[in-house]
């Protein structure tokens, strides 16, 4: 009997020491940030979408895929809108793989606009061993697939306000989160400490700073306004048609409203004479009812 209670005295602290562990090392939650493309009615920002893939090509590129996105894209409405020919131009300055030929072998040319955005490694292995050991992942789908917890008393907030904007307030959080580690804190070897990153320790290195980038515009050129630029660009490639859909699902509402309205104004035109005369009413025989 002793045994066992010192048995599970034991189990105890273990828990209470793994889960003040946790603690110690849980992420903070990032700030929620103004985007022009937040709420029922938003839309993206065309300008900054072009900074954004502007840092997506001067930095982004050289570690992280956009498999998912084509040349062509950036050409659509309710995305970036260059032109065709901008996107052409764009286009042509990648070098895409592509055969066998006639003699059976692959070939590389220069890209077209049905082309997909070419990775920066040929495959997984070679990433991981350009950067020491961890992959750097795919951005297609990386502003709807990264997201934190705001806690339940915010749940229905987000849910009433149409709150969808956790992967791009993780992403721009995340890219000025990179900080010296406290004395107190075990970063792994090869990690970086960020404050942001579940864990904190993170494999990629700090990407962006002060006047990494020139803008074509007026805009700043400041480690905040390009984690906003790269985090607004990356959440138009993770949902290309997302002006779309709010315009669609609006005229949807619009539609079920007035749908509605007339179902129950052709009931009550229906129910009308029961609910003015309800002593003419009187019960049929059996035998009036047709067979």
């Amino acid at each position: 009997m002793i045994a066992h209670k010192n048995m599970c005295a034991v189990v105890v602290a273990a828990v209470l020491a793994a889960t003040s562990t946790v603690k110690a090392v849980e992420a903070e939650n990032p700030a929620k940030l103004k985007w022009s493309f937040a709420g029922l009615f938003g839309v993206f920002d065309r300008a900054q979408l072009q900074r954004g893939f502007k840092i997506y090509r001067e930095v982004c590129q050289n570690c992280h895929s956009v498999s998912m996105l084509s040349f062509r894209n950036l050409a659509d409405k309710g995305g970036p809108q260059f032109t065709p020919a901008q996107a052409q131009a764009i286009a042509a300055e990648y070098k895409v793989k592509d055969g066998p030929n006639d003699q059976g072998e692959m070939f590389e040319r220069a890209g077209r606009l049905a082309d997909r955005f070419p990775p920066p490694f040929p495959n997984e292995q070679a990433a991981r061993a350009a950067n020491g050991g961890a992959a750097p992942p795919d951005m297609s789908v990386i502003a709807k697939a990264r997201s934190y917890e705001r806690g339940i008393a915010l749940f229905p907030l987000d849910v009433i306000m149409a709150y969808q904007e956790h992967g791009p307030d993780y992403i721009a959080a995340l890219l000025k989160g990179y900080e010296d580690p406290p004395q107190d804190f075990a970063l792994p070897e090869g990690s970086q400490y960020n404050k942001y990153f579940p864990g904190r320790g993170i494999k990629m290195p700090n990407p962006l700073s002060d006047g990494q980038v020139t803008y074509d515009d007026d805009s700043p050129a400041t480690l905040d306004q390009y984690s906003k630029d790269i985090a607004a660009f990356l959440m138009w490639v993770a949902e290309p048609r997302l002006e779309e859909r709010k315009r669609i699902g609006f005229q949807v509402m619009v539609y079920l409203l007035i749908l509605a309205g007339m179902m129950y104004l052709a009931k009550k035109h229906v129910w009308r004479n029961v609910a003015l005369h309800p002593d003419k009413l009187t019960p049929r025989a059996p035998t009036e009812y047709s067979r």
